[in-house]
């Protein structure tokens, strides 16, 4: 829930009706149907320099700003609108990638997923019907794999999934009209760690947000927990994580450590981690 002096200057903001400049919002909470606003970045001779304008990612030839949309942002036309509700964020884009806009967010703690092509995910196949296995990802509704979506699948050769059996993959249909579609191979029609995963390990959900977080370059919690026992995991965008170590204990540690990790400071995540190192 949101503090209450937040959600009235967020409310206040949304019902004056006008957008909101993304560079003053930024790290602060915005609401579902605002408009954002970014600052001209043109040429210094051209027309509007340093001025404010909607975010348009079909701009002109003029403009050289490329925004990246990430959670929580809607591309509207030329416009963004905001759909979910949390703090705005926003990363500078990479010294190789020119006079781009950067990559803006907004991180929220949502639980449900919902499914986006191109995304890894883990998925529990709930039912076979003819060719194609019916998969529960989390969504609104199953995901459909086909026999043939596996490395090496042929018509005589066909790929040993049962019902009950977890599955990682990615989707690649995944909007509103349409049921989502999930293979297990890529690009070049290679597995890449896709398929089933073992029988053995545990499987937990967590939040959307402490996913993205785990699985952000500069995380180190990873390397941290890699470095108490030896382990596998899983990580999928859906919120769910699938870790197996030596022993049942081990695992059961493991899966407490990371849910744990979503409130914890890094002060109190390195005192437990030199805690289990001594033990």
């Amino acid at each position: 829930m949101l503090a209450p002096a937040m959600a009235e200057v967020a409310a206040e903001s949304l019902a004056g009706g006008r957008a909101r400049a993304a560079r003053t919002v930024l790290n602060q909470v915005v609401l579902p149907g605002e408009e954002l606003l970014l600052p001209e970045q043109e040429d210094a001779e051209g027309p509007g320099g340093g001025g404010e304008r909607p975010l348009r990612l079909n701009a002109g030839v003029r403009s050289r700003v490329r925004v990246v949309c990430g959670p929580g942002l809607r591309r509207c036309g030329d416009r963004l609108l905001v759909t979910k509700c949390g703090r705005l964020r926003h990363k500078e884009p990479g010294s190789g990638s020119g006079s781009g806009g950067g990559v803006y967010w907004v991180d929220s703690q949502q639980k449900r997923y919902v499914p986006v092509k191109g995304d890894h995910v883990i998925g529990i196949v709930t039912a076979k019907s003819g060719d194609i296995f019916k998969v529960d990802v989390g969504g609104s509704e199953p995901a459909s794999l086909s026999y043939l979506a596996f490395e090496g699948a042929t018509k005589r050769n066909r790929p040993n999934v049962q019902v009950g059996d977890l599955i990682y993959g990615q989707f690649v249909v995944a909007n509103k009209d349409m049921e989502p579609e999930m293979v297990c191979i890529d690009s070049c029609g290679r597995a890449n760690g896709m398929g089933v995963i073992g029988h053995d390990g545990l499987l937990f959900k967590v939040t959307l947000g402490l996913i993205r977080k785990l699985l952000a370059p500069d995380c180190e919690i990873i390397q941290e927990v890699g470095k108490l026992y030896p382990l596998e995991i899983v990580f999928g965008m859906n919120g769910r994580i699938w870790v197996k170590a030596k022993t049942i204990q081990q695992t059961l540690i493991l899966a407490n450590i990371l849910e744990a990790c979503e409130h914890m400071t890094t002060d109190q995540r390195k005192q437990i981690f030199s805690r289990l190192a001594e033990s």
